[in-house]
Formats: C-alpha cells, sequence, structure tokens
C-alpha cells in the first residue's frame, strides 16, 4: 500500500511504501513530462571497509575500493552486460559510488517496466569470478591513474586528507592499485550480501509514471526472488581525527598552469540526526551563500582586488560521520587568496551582520535554484539522502529553506564554525614552490 505525501504550494505529491523484504521505493509522478528517471541505492559506500560480513561473526577489514569496485562489476554478468539491455530498451544507464552510498541509475523515455525490471534484475544478481575481477583490475587501475594526474581531484582529497588523516574519507573512492589488486571474488560476495539486502536499499523513480502500476511492477519483480531475513549490519566504528590532528597545510606539485588552492573547514560539532540534520545543512550551506556568492561584498571585493576569479567556488556537505566546507580556486598568489578566506572566517557571526541586507535576496535566489530542480526527475531523485535526513526529499529542503528567518543562522553558525578546524591543500605548477 502506498502513503502518499502531498506538498500543496509545489502541486507535487510523492508514494512511498517499504516491500515485505524491506525495500523502501519512493515514486514521484510528474504530470507533463516525458522522461523517467529511477535510481536505486545501497547505504554503503567508500568509508565501509571494515564490518562484520553477514553470517559470521568476527570484523574483517576490507582492500580500500571495494565498494566502487563492486559498483563496476554488477553489471558484467556471465553472458551479457546490464548496459547493453538499458540500450535495447531506449534508456541510459549509469552508477556512481560515494563516500557512503553506491547507486544505480537510468534515464528514459519508453520502456519504463522493462527498464525497472533490468535495474532490479543486475543489481539483485551478483556474479562474480577469478577472471573477470582481475580482468576488471586492470580498467580501475587506469581510472585510478586518472584521476591521480586531475589535479581538481587532487586538489579536493588533498583538502580531504588533511581534514580527516585517520579515517577512510581520505582514501580516494576508487581505493589505490595497490588497494584492488588484492580484491577478489569472494571479497566481493561478502560485501554484497552484507549490504545490498533490500532492507538496505531504496528505489526512487520520478517522472512520468502511474504510480499504483509501477509498484505492481515492482512487488511482482521481488515476489519472483528470494531474500534472506534482514540482519543488522555491524560496521566497525571509524577512528577519529582530533582537533589537533588536523593537518595545517599541504602543498604538491602537478602539470597546472596557476596554482590551485582548497581551503578546508571540518566541523566537530554535533550535527543532528534524522529531518534535524537537513535544516542544519540548508543552514550552513545558506551561510556560505551570504559570505561568498557572486553578489556578496566579499566575493566583488576579493574578485576587483584579482584574489580570485571566476574558478572560485564553495560547497558544504554532510555526510554519514563527516560534515566540512571547501572553499577553492585558481590564483596567482595563494598566501593572499588563504590569508583573505581566512580573515573572512575569524568572525562569522560579524560578516554575517554586515551582509544581513543581502539575506532576503540570497534567500530567494537558493529558493529559485531549488524550484528549477523540483522540475528537473534527476535532481529529485538524486537528492534523495535516505536514512541520512530522516527520509526527507527536495521539496522538504526547498519548505525547510522557505521558512529560514534571519535569526535562524546565528546559533549553526556559532555551533559550526566555533567548533571547526581549518586546512589548506594548494596544488602548484611543476618547479614552483611556495615563498
Amino acid at each position: 500500500m502506498l502513503n502518499k505525501q502531498t506538498y500543496d504550494r509545489l502541486n507535487e505529491t510523492v508514494y512511498r511504501t517499504t516491500l515485505a523484504n524491506g525495500l523502501e521505493v519512493i515514486l514521484v509522478p510528474k504530470a507533463g513530462f516525458h522522461k523517467t528517471f529511477a535510481i536505486m541505492t545501497t547505504d554503503y559506500g567508500s568509508i565501509d571497509n571494515h564490518f562484520v560480513p553477514r553470517g559470521q561473526t568476527a570484523a574483517v577489514r576490507f582492500p580500500d575500493g571495494i565498494a566502487h569496485f563492486l559498483e563496476h562489476k554488477l553489471f558484467e554478468k556471465k553472458d551479457h552486460d546490464a548496459f547493453d539491455l538499458f540500450g535495447q530498451f531506449g534508456a541510459s544507464s549509469n552508477a556512481f559510488t560515494s563516500f557512503t552510498q553506491t547507486s544505480y541509475l537510468f534515464a528514459t523515455t519508453s520502456h519504463l517496466h522493462e527498464n525497472l525490471d533490468i535495474l532490479l534484475d543486475f543489481v539483485q544478481d551478483p556474479y562474480f569470478t577469478a577472471e573477470t575481477v582481475n580482468k576488471e583490475k586492470g580498467i580501475i587501475g587506469q581510472e585510478i591513474q586518472m584521476y591521480d594526474d586531475d589535479p581538481g581531484w587532487q586538489g579536493y582529497f588533498g583538502m580531504i586528507g588533511n581534514l580527516y588523516p585517520k579515517e577512510p574519507l581520505h582514501i580516494d573512492i576508487a581505493g589505490t592499485i595497490a588497494s584492488i589488486d588484492k580484491i577478489t571474488a569472494d571479497d566481493l560476495y561478502a560485501a554484497y550480501q552484507t549490504f545490498y539486502h533490500p532492507s538496505n536499499m531504496s528505489l526512487v523513480v520520478a517522472g512520468q509514471l502511474d504510480p499504483e502500476q509501477v509498484l505492481d511492477w515492482i512487488t511482482t519483480n521481488q515476489a519472483k526472488k528470494t531474500f534472506a531475513p534482514a540482519t543488522p549490519i555491524h560496521r566497525i566504528p571509524n577512528p577519529v581525527t582530533a582537533p589537533e590532528q588536523v593537518i595545517d597545510h599541504t602543498t604538491r606539485s602537478l602539470a597546472v598552469t596557476r596554482p590551485k588552492v582548497n581551503l578546508g573547514i571540518r566541523g566537530f560539532d554535533v550535527v543532528p540526526t534524522g529531518a534535524a540534520a537537513l535544516r542544519y545543512s540548508v543552514i550552513v550551506s545558506l551561510i556560505f551563500d551570504l559570505l561568498f556568492n557572486d553578489t556578496s561584498d566579499n566575493y566583488l571585493r576579493l574578485y576587483n582586488a584579482n584574489v580570485i576569479d571566476d574558478s572560485f567556488g564553495y560547497d558544504f556537505q554532510v555526510q554519514r560521520g563527516a560534515h566540512f566546507g571547501q572553499l577553492a580556486g585558481d590564483t596567482d598568489d595563494p598566501e593572499t587568496f588563504v590569508a583573505e578566506l581566512r580573515e573572512i572566517l575569524q568572525d562569522v557571526p560579524g560578516q554575517l551582520a554586515a551582509a544581513q541586507p543581502q539575506f532576503d535576496l540570497v534567500k530567494r535566489e537558493a529558493i529559485g535554484r531549488l524550484i528549477g530542480a523540483v522540475n528537473s526527475p534527476e535532481a529529485i531523485a538524486n537528492q534523495y539522502s535516505g536514512p541520512l535526513f530522516g527520509g526527507t526529499m527536495l521539496f522538504d529542503e526547498l519548505a525547510v529553506l522557505e521558512s529560514l528567518q534571519f535569526t535562524d543562522l546565528l546559533p549553526v553558525a556559532h555551533a559550526f564554525w566555533d567548533h571547526s578546524v581549518q586546512t589548506v591543500a594548494t596544488i602548484l605548477p611543476e618547479g614552483l614552490r611556495n615563498s
């Protein structure tokens, strides 16, 4: 039975249910749309490399990169590749692994039933052999080497490594060539059986669809399969970096024409759980907008002084067990770039007070971006974070943003910035040294 949740102001409706096997199903019909987007996600990512495998009693530390490796291997079966099946029914498909999730997706304008069956079947039917695993090591190894030479990626993970030197968050999602070489077919099956049970997964479908019909298709597909009873997942808690263990700065040289700087800010405050975590994330993101978006006084001053340029950007992330912000850009003067940003961050409450006249404008801009996302089935499905934000949707994020007053910002600003530590990761052109 579908539970119906309406968002009257947006004229949107979300239908939810949890199947008998534990799979969470969320359906979002979009009248007038031709495309439908589906994404199936497991609450399992690159940081989950130390756990008790299903059916065992002892914890095992698995090779770094195993979640990403598993994502790659699920598409390949004994006699076919799932990518080819999607292509036969006019769908484009993909997958990705993050720190805490692995997702499989497709977009289509036709044959929704067939493509949903393909998605459910290939994700729920693992096939690994020593031969195919060894073949994949070469493919993923090339991907790792490509990212090793990517200055933007290296700057980002240099920052993450400085902020989280003790936690697996600092390890590249794909692992290393040495770590993936240790992965076996048995390892993949152990990880799959532990984290790919339907009770640890969700399926979101948004776009042109009839909810009752789509639920019937999904239920029929799942009824043909047998799953073991759901059991608790035992993740081993990761080590925790103390504030004084955060690395202040690192520098490396790569083939770039201008220095690249990533300034990271790690929060050591306690993020609330459930829907309150979404509100926390929205507020901190809005504070970053007030301080650094391209209409802010800070941005305009630094831009006119040639301290920053169009490459400058920022974001804030809340992950399972971690939350951090980053400010990044290309600059001819890394020291001035960092000094100016740190001066702003020294007094966030004071900076907010100065920016208060822009609050309504910046809030409206953020609302506008979200309304644009509401018109995208991909955005609706992709931005569902499952248990991280208590099952809230993109529509809930918009409601939170609309409800905010300027006075809501200061307590959260103090919570995050008063308990934060900064780091800098700099990528310099080869042959150039820091002065």
